[in-house]
């Protein structure tokens, strides 16, 4: 149902770009067939990459403590 609705806004946006309703109905309909069958896959991959990107942040958090952000370059040691 998300799909006609999102379908039909953007024909309706480039049917009146090109002032022609017949090609902004197939265009819309076309855009969102991609849609459905395009995102599906890049939004898994999106998700992945993510997860990945999270799985490295927290490794190096664990592996290396961050550097004291107070310490300066002649302070003496606590």
């Amino acid at each position: 149902m998300l799909r006609g609705i999102i379908g039909a806004i953007v024909g309706e946006k480039l049917a009146a770009r090109s002032g022609n309703r017949a090609t902004g109905a197939l265009l819309g309909a076309g855009i969102a067939t991609v849609a459905k069958r395009g995102l599906g896959p890049l939004g898994a991959a999106l998700v992945a990459g993510y997860g990945v990107k999270k799985l490295l942040e927290w490794r190096r958090s664990r592996r290396a403590p961050p550097y004291p952000s107070d310490a300066g370059v002649g302070s003496p040691p606590p």
